[in-house]
């Protein structure tokens, strides 16, 4: 198999025994069709096929390892491409199931398309960096919580499964790793609001130390301040103190006049 590219951010997972863990939490069933992210060297994938999904797929911007892949399993079907360009719409069945050990320097921002944009999908797991692993399972008013935290957790559960040293890597990131379990939500945003809850979290967690009656102030007099009362918020609190679900509210009522 070819080498780890440094430019694509690439450390192979070389555990069997992490491995299996990773793909016991998808529970595979007969039927299904799993998608993997960047399978590397196939750390994961012995494990998938093994499971013997109806359908497996494989995302694989690195051109070496998308042709080294198949010959090894040819039941494998290679997509050559870039996961931040894949078109998760496609993603519409809860018999998908996705994994992956996504690199560390694209997991924030793959994550935040794939969670909201996938139409349906049974559950994920992706390995990440540890730190990234806390903010997708903080809870409000902790330290970890943000922007991607209350923009996933309106699209799906997070569960943090458990922590991956740097030992189990070829070449040995700096930090450790998490593994995190994604169940969908039944009742997700829209379209519409999706975009407006977007723009109300960037407006909001660049301005995360100051109160949000100062960082909404321009709006503040226009219902936002009534929302606040209405919903037993004062405006003295900080982005991290509100929940998911509030920004949700709040870009759903007022999305249109002020964060589109």
């Amino acid at each position: 198999m070819p080498f780890a590219k440094r430019s694509l951010g690439q450390n192979f997972l070389q555990d069997p025994n992490t491995a299996r863990r990773i793909v016991a939490a998808l529970e595979i069933a007969p039927g299904d069709h799993v998608l993997e992210i960047g399978p590397g060297r196939g750390a994961l994938t012995e494990w998938i096929v093994a499971a013997e999904p109806a359908r497996v797929q494989a995302l694989e911007k690195d051109r070496d390892l998308a042709q080294a892949l198949p010959e090894r399993w040819p039941v494998l079907e290679v997509l050559a491409g870039d996961a931040l360009a894949h078109p998760w719409e496609s993603i519409d069945s809860p018999s998908y199931k996705v994994v992956g050990n996504l690199p560390y320097n694209v997991a924030s921002p793959l994550i935040w398309d794939f969670i909201s944009r996938a139409g349906d999908y049974g559950r994920a797991v992706f390995m990440v960096q540890y730190e990234v692993a806390r903010r997708l399972t903080a809870e409000p008013g902790s330290s970890d919580y943000g922007a991607l935290t209350a923009w996933v957790r309106n699209f799906a559960a997070t569960t943090l499964l458990f922590k991956v040293g740097p030992a189990v890597f070829r070449p040995k990131p700096k930090v450790d790793s998490g593994v995190v379990l994604f169940s969908p939500l039944a009742d997700r945003p829209g379209q519409k609001a999706a975009r407006a809850l977007a723009g109300l979290l960037r407006a909001c967690f660049q301005k995360r130390r100051k109160q949000l009656s100062n960082i909404l102030k321009s709006q503040w007099e226009n219902g936002i301040g009534q929302w606040f009362a209405e919903q037993g918020l004062s405006g003295t609190l900080r982005p991290e103190n509100l929940s998911p679900r509030h920004f949700r509210d709040m870009a759903e009522r007022f999305g249109d006049h002020f964060f589109t």
